[in-house]
């Protein structure tokens, strides 16, 4: 028998599920939810605080028999007696609804879990990497697979995704580049707040909706060298003006947690950050969800040095603001003999109860713990039509055209030869992309298929080429390439020469990018670079298609090839996407949301960075910001992106040339399709402080609107500057808006632009 706490808390669950609709009735309805909470706590033993704030993995089968090992058993125990929290990593209707039985039926108070998996960029029904959809431009995008991928994962009775990242990244040697939106605050803050939306909707209480986590707080995306879980040295206004707005976007969407990060700030562990935890996200932000560990980031303050064993870590963490503890056995082994020794006020564990207790009320889980597991549900939602309809547009829609020459694209339907080359061409898997959560294996639809499934009387054919990969790939063994076996290469060239044009698919294997994968060479492995060469010399109707989940080097490809797809690891319908792309039935409207590189030696970069004191040569010698081998500045910019068709930018006005507190400047500017055929263009808005009490950017996006046009149609833009725009982190440690001059530009990416002036009074 299931057993709900007491009739009177169930009595007020009931009411605030009828609840609906207004911003009074909200009130009403979060404070019924902590006159619940609080007679919760006042009902629960130290030890049963402690085991809300302690999160395990799944270690066995939950749909078999009960477990055999000692540690099996010892976590089957923890969950009956309410000493534990929270799972991850169960999945499936049946396993989530006997695990919440488990602790509903079993424990004293019959809490129930709430269970977490990783869910980044799908569920079952695979979209584009966030990286890739952040190339869309399109904050709506963001949050409708969001949506989807919640309305898949709670039907299996999820509660809660360790998602969105929204750590910002500037060194494409990073593995997790893949996992957020770029180099950009301001276009990560409104993708960030766009999945918060997606994964929460409206009310938590909808068994359609699950708890997003924002992470990894904070500057993780920051790390010295790109390599994974390293240090990070970091300044205020750095930390403020950069890493902090897609967080405060979270929040300002309602978020329900956060997640710390593995590494350290300023020799500081985020993880025992209360600088962090406590003065900027639950004092100064006012957040009122909880924080969770990442996994086992509690234990690793004794790595870090920080602490000497895990009594001394549990202490640091929970008094830093970190509620739950990640399989770090720290809180449920510690924190009860700190409470009794005086080292740990009960006051500190009773507030991250509260907060852990008040995303569970919130999520429905005390009127019913088991509404999210629907078997019927699983089995109508996954990969549905209706889903894999969204993926494939949210995959067109992310698509980056990078280079066409003498318009070699679009491709004919009709009439042609064409060379389909290259293992990431076939490949059905690679597309499904790295965090892939229950995909499943090669389901992707692989860009031969979409190309046989979109062309005409246009003839493929498809050789493979040397292999990229040997061996094992998944999510937990070493990527291997292969660098001995070019068998292939001949088979790959004859067929180029015979063909009309080529369609090669090179970058990256999914499993290259993603957690703990770092690398210091970003350029194309294996023979790759030589297949490109070597098919170009028998061919030079060339198209590359680009798979990959980082800025890559593509120097050579660059200067030779005349056609460039930027099409990343795009998901379930990968194929069908960019085959309409190649085609032309969608025209690629898709911009770079990172700067690519000419060199690794580059990074980190990225646009909006500050001048040095010596930024160009002026006097033909050597002693100026530049490096004597390659050029500083990228191979393509952010925000760059072409098109079937081209636009053209004129009469950019300003509605005043001065700006005063509390009022606005309207820039205005005129953009018109000239070319053929209709397409999209995503016009941006930059500003740059040009004289700052500190050193500010050469140039920051403060705007950016997605517009379609007819061939010869015009569209005026408007944007809209207030104060607010204007503002910065100083050196006060306070936001300000100085006076002075300004610049903005109003063009297609971070490099071209109209240009004016205007002052702050």
């Amino acid at each position: 028998m299931q057993k709900l706490i007491i009739s009177l808390l169930l009595m007020s669950v009931i009411a605030v599920a009828c609840q609906k609709g207004d911003h009074t009735k909200t009130s009403q309805k979060d404070s019924a939810v902590d006159t619940n909470v609080e007679a919760l706590i006042s009902k629960m033993t130290l030890i049963e605080k402690i085991g809300q704030l302690n999160q395990y993995s799944s270690r066995w089968e939950m749909t078999g028999p009960a477990p055999e090992s000692v540690d099996s058993m010892s976590l089957y125990n923890m969950v009956k007696e309410g000493k534990v929290g929270s799972m991850l990593n169960i999945t499936g209707a049946v396993a989530t609804r006997k695990i919440q039985t488990w602790a509903v039926d079993s424990s004293r108070l019959g809490i129930p879990l709430i269970l977490a998996y990783d869910v980044i960029h799908g569920y079952e029904t695979m979209f584009p990497i966030p990286l890739a959809e952040a190339a869309s431009w399109e904050p709506e995008l963001a949050k409708k697979s969001s949506r989807i991928a919640a309305i898949e994962a709670s039907a299996v009775g999820l509660h809660w995704t360790f998602a969105p990242m929204v750590d910002i990244a500037r060194d494409a040697r990073w593995g997790r580049f893949m996992e957020g939106a770029g180099e950009d605050p301001y276009l990560g803050a409104k993708m960030a707040y766009a999945r918060v939306k997606g994964f929460q909707g409206d009310d938590l209480s909808d068994e359609t909706t699950i708890a997003a986590c924002a992470k990894h707080f904070a500057a993780y995306g920051f790390i010295e060298s790109g390599r994974d879980y390293n240090v990070v040295q970091i300044g205020d206004p750095t930390l403020h003006n950069i890493v902090f707005p897609p967080f405060k976007a979270c929040v300002d969407a309602g978020v329900a947690t956060f997640m710390n990060a593995f590494n350290t700030i300023n020799e500081t562990p985020a993880t025992a950050s209360s600088y962090l935890q406590r003065d900027i996200l639950k004092g100064e932000w006012g957040f009122d969800g909880f924080v969770v560990s990442d996994w086992n980031s509690i234990g690793e303050l004794l790595p870090h040095g920080v602490a000497a064993d895990k009594k001394e870590a549990a202490f640091k963490a929970i008094t830093a603001g970190s509620d739950m503890d990640m399989e770090g056995n720290a809180y449920i082994n510690n924190l009860e003999e700190l409470v009794n020794e005086g080292k740990v006020d009960e006051a500190l564990i009773d507030d991250a109860v509260r907060r852990i207790l008040k995303i569970k009320f919130k999520l429905g889980l005390f009127d019913d713990p088991y509404k999210y597991c629907n078997p019927e549900r699983e089995k109508s939602v996954m990969r549905c039509d209706e889903h894999l309809a969204a993926a494939k547009e949210a995959a067109k829609r992310s698509i980056i055209l990078l280079k066409n020459d003498n318009k070699l694209l679009p491709l004919k339907k009709d009439g042609l030869k064409i060379a389909v080359i290259g293992e990431l061409a076939g490949s059905k898997d690679v597309p499904l992309g790295s965090w892939r959560a229950k995909a499943i294996t090669n389901s992707a639809v692989s860009l031969l298929e979409g190309m046989k499934n979109t062309t005409g009387s246009s003839v493929i054919e498809f050789v493979k080429g040397p292999a990229y990969t040997e061996g094992l790939r998944s999510f937990t063994t070493e990527l291997k390439i292969n660098t001995t076996d070019k068998s292939g290469m001949g088979a790959a060239k004859l067929l180029a020469a015979k063909s009309d044009v080529v369609v090669i698919a090179l970058g990256e294997d999914c499993w290259q990018t993603g957690e703990g994968r770092s690398q210091t060479d970003i350029s194309m492995k294996g023979f790759q670079q030589e297949l490109l060469e070597e098919v170009y010399k028998v061919n030079k109707n060339v198209v590359v298609v680009l798979m990959n989940g980082r800025p890559i080097e593509i120097n050579w490809m660059a200067e030779n090839v005349p056609a460039i797809v930027e099409c990343w690891h795009l998901g379930s319908e990968a194929g069908n996407g960019i085959a309409e792309v190649l085609f032309g039935d969608y025209n690629p409207a898709g911009k770079l949301p990172v700067s690519f590189p000419q060199a690794v030696g580059q990074q980190p970069l990225y646009y909006n960075h500050f001048n040095t004191g010596r930024p160009t040569n002026g006097e033909g010698n050597v002693f100026w910001s530049h490096y004597t081998d390659e050029s500083k500045t990228p191979l393509f910019p952010f925000g760059y992106g072409l098109s079937y068709t081209s636009f053209s930018y004129s009469d950019l006005k300003l509605s005043s040339h001065e700006l005063s507190s509390g009022d606005k400047i309207l820039v205005k500017a005129s953009i018109t399709n000239i070319g053929d055929v209709a397409g999209e263009e995503i016009v941006q808005l930059y500003i740059r402080d040009l004289v700052g009490s500190i050193s500010r950017p050469v140039k920051e996006l403060k705007g950016f609107e997605k517009i379609r046009l007819e061939p010869k149609e015009t569209k005026v833009v408007t944007f809209e500057i207030t104060t607010k725009d204007l503002e910065f982190y100083g050196a006060s440690g306070k936001w300000i808006a100085e006076p002075g001059e300004f610049k903005l530009w109003v063009g297609p990416n971070s490099a071209e632009g109209m240009e004016a002036n205007f002052v702050l009074k």
